[in-house]
């Protein structure tokens, strides 16, 4: 686990480069760049858009929910045709929440945040020039983008976008008649949804060659931070799972257009039309999805994890609380991240045995999270906490996997499932857990790494508005909605006037709508924090937070080749904080152990026996020294 993986090609083809690197176009500097600080920077500002673009969705759809009864001639005015008389039309609705559930699953929290960080982070934290193929790392981001027009432009067809939810189960995504969104807007989805696979693929691959071959010299395995562990196993399942999802959806493509029965058998359309459809099962849709769509679950939360560990550790100068506990947790994930996709199909008729034993499986990957929650707190406790925005954020991040977890043990359990399935309480529980955490697990690399991107600071005020109204929204949102499950609310309903037993519940979503709105009102005071702070923020120096990873090593102004001259060697681990000893209060990856012997801790030189002998020497005579005086 501990090899050395020197990487020197193109260093001396790079020194020449620095001083005068071949001057580029605009089109090749801003749009089809292949280096990796740019395509970060462009993943990040396509999820930000396409974030936007799924907030304002779910403002439309809390408003129908809060006033079912009431016109607004401004949807009218907006919508056209999908807002008949000022109120939203039914099959419009689903259209919303399906696109939103879409868009913030995969193109916002697994584009927007692994291609983001992972980009930016990877060569930086581990002493690279660039990615293992910055042309594959270019056509990542440009299949992503295409995806994302593809899926955006559904909204511009006659019958609107994709409505079967963003689970897009069949009957209703393979049966092109099923409703006004099975038509057209499913194939865009599809189409789009192929191409961000493809996105994926690409980057997963690369990211992985990266860590494995091109660390700089001194860079082993357990020196690298937590993020790039994060980023290395989330691509790994990323590798792994989203290909089976590719094969569920051309499976659908042939039962849509080729009259095949994959997942289709003995259905009758409007009572009476029936179609020759014989043999498929619906269900096997979902085991294809779910293979998938609870790896992509860690998919989205890993890489957050990784950066609230890192953020938290630099800004309680304290190292990280059980560094190997954290990296085999995040590997135990992994690992049973594949075993517990059943546990969203205990209401299929599955056998109670098999259920069982996903649920079991279930329980036990809460082990892995809790170790890691348990380390984020040690890491807090008694540390000297600097309250920066990526702080708060990142504290933020583990309030919300703390308590969107607890509820999924709930869940997890197949028994109590069978009552809460497919009711608000489902859509809390990942709302907290998955949506919220990893959101504010972003938000959090954003102002951290912030100077790094655009070499300047946003404002720290301004972040901490946006922390404060963001996190009491979040839960004003999400947390009545467990009583709305408890009561047996479904979820996906148009309106809840129909009902009796439901009719009690619509000050609560009244309630819950304004809260959102609140909420997405604070957003715009994030985009005007970071858009005036590209622009017009305080200049960063090289290393504003006093951190000891590699990337605060490279200049502020970016470099084709991130550093002048050589890379630097890695000496150390990553989390050197506050250090007894020591002169400051972080050393750098990049300092010899040679020349910190005062601070040096004999599990400092666990590879290096001669290292070790130095320190023992190096103590006698500190001994011999005190005896003289």
């Amino acid at each position: 686990m501990s090899t050395l993986s020197v990487q020197d090609h193109g260093v001396a083809h790079h020194e020449e480069d620095h001083g005068h690197h071949h001057k580029q176009s605009f089109l090749t500097k801003y749009i089809f760049s292949q280096d990796h600080k740019m395509i970060a920077k462009q993943f990040l500002i396509t999820g930000i858009t396409m974030a936007v673009i799924a907030m304002l969705l779910s403002i439309l759809f809390r408003i129908q929910l809060a006033y079912p009864e009431k016109s607004f001639p401004l949807l009218e005015t907006l919508l056209g045709r999908f807002a008949p008389n000022g109120r939203l039309d039914s099959n419009f609705y689903l259209a919303l929440v399906t696109i939103h559930g879409t868009i913030m699953v995969f193109f916002v929290l697994t584009a927007g945040l692994s291609g983001t960080f992972a980009n930016l982070l990877i060569p930086l934290q581990l002493g690279a020039r660039d990615m293992a193929s910055p042309f594959l790392n270019m056509l990542s981001y440009w299949f992503f983008f295409t995806a994302s027009v593809i899926m955006l432009s559904s909204f511009f067809i006659q019958k609107g976008p994709a409505s079967g939810g963003w689970t897009i189960y069949p009957p209703l995504s393979a049966l092109p008649k099923a409703m006004p969104g099975s038509g057209m807007g499913m194939t865009l989805w599809l189409i789009s949804m192929v191409l961000f696979i493809a996105s994926q693929l690409m980057a997963g691959i690369n990211y992985v060659s990266t860590i494995l071959n091109m660390r700089t010299k001194g860079m082993d395995l357990w020196k690298m931070p937590l993020t790039v562990w994060a980023l290395f196993l989330t691509a790994v399942l990323g590798v792994l799972a989203f290909p089976v999802l590719v094969a569920g959806v051309v499976l659908l493509v042939f039962d849509r257009s080729f009259g095949t029965s994959f997942y289709l058998s003995e259905i009758v359309l409007n009572g009476t039309q029936v179609q020759p459809y014989e043999g498929g099962s619906p269900i096997l849709f979902q085991h294809l999805f779910w293979f998938l769509g609870h790896p992509e679950v860690y998919i989205v939360i890993m890489p957050a994890m990784g950066i609230s560990s890192e953020v938290m550790s630099v800004n309680s100068r304290k190292p990280i609380f059980g560094y190997h506990a954290m990296v085999y947790s995040l590997i135990g994930i992994t690992v049973l991240s594949f075993i517990v996709w059943g546990h969203h199909m205990f209401v299929t008729g599955m056998n109670p045995f098999l259920g069982g034993v996903f649920m079991i499986t279930t329980l036990i990957i809460a082990v892995p999270s809790a170790v890691k929650t348990f380390n984020w707190l040690a890491t807090l406790w008694r540390g000297n906490i600097r309250f920066t925005a990526a702080m708060l954020f990142a504290i933020g991040m583990v309030s919300f996997f703390i308590s969107g977890g607890l509820t999924g043990i709930f869940l997890g359990n197949a028994a109590l499932d069978i009552n809460l399935h497919d009711t608000y309480f489902v859509v809390a529980h990942f709302h907290l857990v998955m949506g919220s955490a990893a959101i504010f697990g972003m938000l959090a690399g954003v102002y951290h790494w912030f100077p790094k991107m655009f070499g300047r600071l946003m404002n720290e005020k301004l972040g901490y508005l946006h922390f404060w109204i963001t996190f009491i929204g979040a839960y004003l949102v999400f947390f009545p909605m467990h009583f709305m499950g408890l009561d047996g609310v479904p979820r996906r309903y148009y309106a809840f006037t129909e009902f009796e037993s439901m009719k009690r519940w619509l000050s609560v979503n009244t309630f819950i709508t304004w809260a959102a709105i609140m909420a997405a009102v604070a957003q715009f005071a994030f985009l005007f924090n970071f858009i005036y702070s590209i622009f017009f923020g305080k200049k960063a120096t090289q290393n504003p937070w006093q951190a000891n990873t590699l990337e605060w090593t490279t200049p502020v102004e970016h470099l084709h080749g991130n550093w002048p001259g050589e890379i630097p060697t890695v000496y150390r681990w990553p989390y050197d904080y506050s250090k007894p000893g020591a002169e400051e209060d972080f050393i750098p990856q990049t300092v010899p152990l040679s020349q910190t012997m005062s601070s040096n801790l004999p599990h400092d030189f666990e590879d290096n026996p001669t290292g070790l002998q130095e320190h023992a020497k190096w103590i006698n005579t500190q001994n011999k020294n005190e005896e003289v005086k």
